[in-house]
């Protein structure tokens, strides 16, 4: 190992800064590209999506196309930051140029211990389906062994990860067009068995809007957090070959074909199957499956959840540690995170990471209803700080690039500024509609709680270097005036 020379935080403030990362370079294309599609493509759709069809009904489909417009637009102005700037720490970096140490400071952390919270959360969810498999194996091993095995797997070089990521992607993506390619199939009639469906179940049981927008609205803040996840392609674009080009070709391609996905899964379920025959906790892509009659459905999607909730749990292992790393970097986490080793893997950053996403694992396997629940209660809703800092470090390094470095926009953000004023105040409704709902309002409040609790502490770093560069900037005192400060007297006021 080696140890990387340091980025601080005032060096890398200017928006057309040229630093050169110390990781590999070893992603590739189609690994970003996979990446972008498949990183939120995870259980929360699978099987969350059920909660969502059974307070909003078909108006469903509306919910997502809101919550992944707004997915959309957050994408695109991380892609435009990105391409414009490619840095392993990703938003904390254009966050830190944009606002000030503090603000990077914050959303690092922030985002940090939101995803090895989640890790745990994901490595025991794989760990429940495993042992339901091979019963004989206790939950605690199989964690044990997804751990050892993505640990190992982040550890070698990055292109590991890469290739562990595609073909999680690819398995998943191929799942939602096979599903939607056999749900399409058995709507108009063409399978066994089946008969033409027409629009009966959207327009039947209380209409399309069967609880009238306010429906449409609880879907809205039920699976928006579901396109949480797509930040990581935005991390990954600084270890490939190309960053710039990288990260604007995997945004292109991921944004309009997750919104199909999602939207597409969600108005062939509705219209197939009654949206009251929905309950939450139960997957509706196995409803629909049994409903048509592929033999085995529940043990298909079983399949599915598991390998999405190891790809969610690879990726982020790999985003947790190189998070940890570019905060390192800019002398915001210790320095012995630092050392880097020949194939340009942070290996200390990444069992770091990992370390404390065994502490998670195992008070989540302890304590869930106390312990864990308050670590997760808190890290719920940190997802939209994020997405609200990155939309405005987003209009400011905009404007700044447009006066010194115009030429590094080569993925622009659309409707530059009302769109990201819009998605601003999108964000901020869904904060309301946190508030409003029993439910949700917990979540919302610990996560206040430990962000506040973040800045806080970013906020007296800022004022102790504030005074450090004072007293630097005054130059040596001499002893008596030294004493005198101490003293609290002035030098004049002696007697």
């Amino acid at each position: 190992m080696h140890e990387t020379p340091t980025t601080a935080g005032p060096t890398a403030s200017g928006a057309g800064t040229g630093e050169q990362e110390p990781l590999s370079g070893g992603l590739k294309q189609r690994h970003l590209t996979m990446l972008g599609l498949g990183g939120v493509i995870g259980a929360g759709l699978f099987v969350g999506s059920g909660a969502g069809i059974a307070v909003a009904g078909p108006g469903i489909v509306l919910s997502y196309l809101i919550a992944g417009a707004l997915a959309m637009l957050i994408m695109r102005m991380l892609g435009e930051m990105s391409a414009a700037m490619p840095a392993s720490g990703a938003f904390s970096v254009h966050a830190e140029r944009a606002l000030g140490r503090w603000a990077g400071f914050s959303v690092g952390w922030l985002y940090w211990f939101l995803l090895v919270v989640v890790l745990a959360v994901e490595a025991t969810g794989a760990a429940q389906i495993a042992h339901g498999w091979v019963p004989a194996v206790p939950q605690w091993a199989w964690v044990l062994l997804f751990m050892i095995v993505f640990t190992g797997a982040n550890l070698a070089a990055v292109k590991n990860f890469g290739e562990f990521e595609f073909w999680f992607a690819a398995l998943k993506v191929f799942a939602i067009v096979l599903f939607l390619g056999l749900s399409l199939l058995a709507a108009f009639g063409v399978l066994p068995g089946t008969a033409p469906v027409g629009t009966a179940n959207l327009t039947g049981q209380g209409g399309f809007l069967p609880h009238g927008w306010a429906g449409v609205v609880s879907g809205v803040l039920a699976v928006v957090f579901a396109f949480g996840g797509l930040e990581v392609v935005t991390i990954a674009a600084a270890e490939s070959d190309d960053p710039a080009r990288a990260v604007g070709r995997a945004v292109r391609s991921a944004v309009w074909r997750i919104l199909f996905f999602y939207v597409g899964s969600m108005l062939v379920i509705v219209a197939l199957l009654p949206w009251s025959s929905m309950r939450p906790g139960q997957s509706p892509y196995v409803a629909v499956l049994d409903h048509i009659g592929v033999p085995g459905a529940g043990q298909i999607m079983n399949v599915v959840v598991f390998v999405a909730l190891l790809s969610a749990l690879n990726a982020n292992l790999y985003g947790s540690s190189r998070m940890v790393f570019s905060l390192a970097e800019r002398g915001e986490a210790p320095r012995g995170l630092l050392a880097v080793s020949g194939g340009g893997v942070p290996r200390r950053a990444v069992l770091a990471s990992v370390a404390f996403g065994f502490v998670s694992v195992l008070l989540n396997l302890k304590w869930p209803d106390s312990v864990f629940l308050y670590m997760l209660n808190a890290v719920g809703a940190v997802l939209l700080f994020v997405w609200g800092l990155i939309a405005v470090s987003q209009l400011r390094l905009r404007r700044r690039l447009e006066r010194e470095a115009p030429q590094k926009l080569a993925l622009r953000m659309w409707a530059f500024p009302y769109l990201t004023w819009v998605a601003l105040l999108a964000m901020g409704g869904v904060v309301v509609l946190m508030l409003t709902d029993d439910t949700a309002r917990p979540q919302l409040l610990w996560s206040a709680g430990a962000t506040a609790a973040v800045l806080l502490v970013a906020g007296g770093r800022e004022l102790r270097d504030r005074r450090r560069r004072a007293r630097e900037a005054a130059g040596p005192v001499s002893p008596a005036v030294a004493i005198d400060a101490d003293s609290g007297t002035h030098g004049d006021d002696r007697v």
